[in-house]
């Protein structure tokens, strides 16, 4: 089946979330070390960027690199930090080509100087880029981002800038990371994995969430287009009933 021919690109979804998962084990399948398998993501992360610009996705986030991922052994985020370095050079070209503005959410002062040095520079020289934004989750932990949050609304609220009664979602969204985004309409997952890893747990609270089997490293515009395909045969009724949606 061709799923781009059978897609209503005026229902596409404004907002795609993908936890980018299965690198570790596409490349020990294949008798590699961990870092060719993160090599090979990087393949699909240009190949499914370009399909969303392509059929008019709005807005792409995509979840590089976690807070829990510190934890990993030294060598594996040394590797991951050298190739997102190398990567965003790279495709630097890509997102001007394609007209995509980078952005990047997450506790990024933890990021080494090098990569927080190159990753502002690939967000300034793409800023006026306005058909697609893809957004990079890097040093992302949602519940970092909620406790965050929280302590900034406290205080505001210590000095009398906020009253507590005035709380609502539209505050609490105006501090996330994600503050200028819209909700996530889909949520992707590779490898089999069915979990949310504390990525995006508000953004994500009518989203429908789609697993595949696929290991990242395999993933191509064709999965994702399946995907799409797949959002669109569902009803999303957000508390409502069938009834009232006809």
């Amino acid at each position: 089946m061709n799923y781009k021919d059978n897609i209503d690109l005026k229902k596409l979804p404004k907002h795609i979330a993908i936890i980018m998962d299965g690198n570790g084990r596409w490349a020990r399948k294949k008798g590699f070390l961990r870092a060719a398998g993160h090599e090979e993501g990087t393949t699909a992360v240009r190949d499914v960027v370009e399909a969303s610009a392509e059929i008019g996705i709005e807005h792409l986030t995509l979840y590089a690199f976690s807070t829990e991922n510190w934890n990993r052994p030294k060598l594996e985020v040394d590797t991951l930090m050298r190739l997102l370095v190398s990567s965003l050079k790279k495709e630097i070209k890509t997102l001007q080509k394609n007209n995509i503005r980078l952005n990047a959410i997450g506790n990024l002062k933890t990021l080494p100087k090098k990569v927080f040095r190159e990753l502002n520079e690939v967000i300034e020289k793409t800023k006026t880029n306005n058909r697609m934004i893809l957004n990079l989750a890097l040093s992302y932990g949602s519940r970092e981002e909620l406790t965050s949050a929280i302590r900034e609304i406290s205080l505001k609220v210590k000095n009398n800038e906020i009253t507590a009664d005035a709380i609502d979602e539209s505050v609490i969204n105006q501090h996330l990371y994600t503050r200028n985004f819209p909700e996530v309409d889909l949520l992707i997952r590779t490898s089999g994995e069915q979990r949310i890893s504390n990525f995006l747990l508000w953004q994500i609270a009518y989203a429908e969430l789609y697993f595949t089997k696929t290991l990242w490293p395999d993933f191509r515009k064709e999965n994702l287009f399946e995907a799409i395909y797949n959002y669109q045969n569902r009803e999303r009724r957000f508390g409502k009933t069938s009834e009232q949606l006809s």
